[in-house]
């Protein structure tokens, strides 16, 4: 029986999974590398230690209210979309509440994470690890890895002939970076447009002299503010634009989408993405599009070779003078503490039942959270991972037997394995992952029964966004707050933009309870194939996270 539980990291998913463990009667011991929470939220302008951090001007992609722990909202005077110091403090307040602190080792490294010779019956970790020098070792009976997948910075170089043996200027990755002062006056290339590659060019751009902007990916721009000025995932991730991905034709769909990604700003004129592209990415950036349209960010193609102190592209042109070339590429994921038999079968989250347990162990003692990317917010399916892992380890949820998961794992991976920088795998949609996993730990809401019993709530919640709170309203740690967070979620959005009140005619209420009535037939209707038939893949008006 788990009763000792051992989790590596004290970020977001670390926090959460301390938390769902005493909400289980489990014994958790926290294991942090640093002298503090937050992971890569928690700032430093240091970049020797070679650890990840967030760039001194990150905001959140994505809103409080769609990124809060399920149980714990955030201030309503927090803005909407959050600086990495409010972020922090929020983990701080989460850790005071719940008590969390006295369960973490700071500045203790996790060394070694091996099976005891009686895995097999005992499903039991020995864990090495050292503090100050010292090292200890620990026996736990289950571990769980919370160090997310921003670890290693992949640097495809030899995909650049040139940038090693020739090019004079310096190169970087962007966990390098910090800030703008270093660029002050000189001409920079950034290599990659996801968001960080477009935040950073967007920054860049008000102190280089030039910034280009490499891409080989079809990639459409999306505001975070949505219509009306209310939040894109607010606006987007709902159950009913969900229900509508599902039953709508996929190339009816792909129009819609691609047509109101078009109303802001005509991609294909941008030289950004094209209707007919059939892949694409996704990045969150309001500033990039004027940036391109007042020239202070011109945008190139792949880049073919490199020489001494200019850029050549795949299109033949070619940009002189190049100071500085910054590589916006993402991250590879690695666990060095894991035994290598553990290790090497875990190629990306597709080898993980559910992406979270390794199918071949005897016992499901080793869950690796936070080891997915969604098409909304990580942390809060960090912790659904956590509160369905921790209710395994209690004996609350089952799990079939290694040889079903393994079968399951099997249909899910490609026959051929991708780059490292292919990071496709990884992403879910984000409504579609949160509800099965909130299935296994039976915690998911039934919309046809909130139906019968409480029609205010269920067309929040099928017509509004799907928040976290939705996940606390039946099941083992049900929240007696939830209904009340869900139903003022929308004020909480606003208040922190009561700072100067205007008068406003329009009389909100009666629209809405008008909406109401006439949504009722459909929500039934929603209510009834959402308990019958399977989610779809994929949200049409969902966004990438951070």
């Amino acid at each position: 029986m788990v009763r000792r539980v051992a989790v590596i990291g004290a970020g977001a998913g670390g926090l959460a999974s301390v938390k769902c463990c005493l909400d289980e009667g489990l014994e958790p011991t926290c294991f942090e590398s640093r002298e503090d929470i937050g992971g890569v939220w928690r700032y430093t302008d240091s970049t020797d230690n070679g650890r990840v951090s967030v760039y001194r001007s990150v905001i959140t992609n994505t809103s409080k209210e769609m990124s809060c722990f399920s149980d714990f909202p955030f201030p309503e005077d927090f803005p909407s979309y959050l600086p990495h110091s409010l972020v922090l403090e929020y983990f701080r307040m989460y850790a005071r509440h719940f008590d969390l602190l006295q369960h973490i080792r700071f500045q203790t490294t996790v060394l070694s994470v091996r099976r005891r010779p009686d895995f097999t019956s005992s499903g039991q970790w020995e864990v090495v690890t050292e503090t100050e020098g010292v090292r200890e070792s620990h026996v736990f009976d289950a571990v769980m890895v919370c160090t997310g997948h921003y670890q290693e910075p992949y640097l495809p170089l030899a995909s650049f002939p040139g940038i090693e043996s020739r090019f004079k200027g310096q190169q970087l990755h962007s966990r390098e970076y910090r800030d703008v002062q270093a660029f002050r006056g000189k001409r920079v290339l950034v290599v990659g447009i996801g968001n960080t590659g477009g935040d950073l060019s967007v920054e860049l751009s008000r102190v280089a002299a030039k910034v280009f902007l490499s891409t080989r990916s079809n990639t459409w721009v999306i505001s975070r503010v949505s219509d009306h000025g209310f939040p894109c995932d607010m606006v987007g991730t709902t159950r009913f634009n969900h229900l509508l991905e599902w039953l709508l034709p996929s190339a009816l769909t792909r129009r819609i989408r691609f047509r109101k990604f078009n109303s802001w700003f005509n991609h294909t004129n941008y030289g950004l993405a094209s209707t007919k592209s059939p892949k694409f990415k996704m990045i969150i950036n309001e500033e990039l599009p004027f940036c391109l349209l007042s020239g202070t960010v011109v945008l190139k193609p792949n880049v073919k070779e490199f020489t001494e102190s200019s850029a050549v592209f795949e299109d033949g042109t070619t940009e002189e003078n190049i100071d500085v070339v910054l590589f916006a590429t993402g991250y590879n994921f690695s666990f060095p503490f894991l035994e290598e038999s553990v290790r090497s079968a875990i190629d990306d989250n597709r080898s993980l039942y559910k992406c979270i347990f390794p199918p071949q162990l005897e016992k499901p003692t080793l869950a690796i959270i936070g080891l997915i990317q969604l098409t909304g917010s990580i942390m809060v399916g960090s912790e659904m991972q956590a509160r369905w892992v921790t209710g395994v380890f209690a004996g609350w949820n089952k799990l079939p037997p290694p040889s079903r998961m393994m079968a399951e794992v099997l249909k899910r991976k490609p026959p051929v394995k991708r780059n490292p920088h292919e990071r496709e795998n990884l992403k879910m949609s984000f409504i579609s992952y949160m509800d099965r996993i909130a299935a296994c730990a039976g915690v998911k809401p039934s919309m046809l029964s909130l139906l019968l019993t409480d029609p205010q709530l269920a067309l929040a919640i099928f017509f509004g966004p799907c928040s976290p709170y939705q996940y606390r309203l039946v099941g083992r740690g049900r929240w007696s707050g939830a209904r009340a967070a869900i139903l003022t979620q929308w004020q909480r959005t606003l208040k922190p933009l009561r700072t100067r009140v205007v008068g406003d005619n329009s009389n909100s209420s009666f629209g809405w309870c008008w909406m109401c009535l006439l949504a009722l037939p459909a929500a039934l209707t929603a209510g009834f194939l959402f308990s019958k038939y399977p989610q779809p893949a994929w949200n049409p008006w969902a966004r990438p996270q951070l």
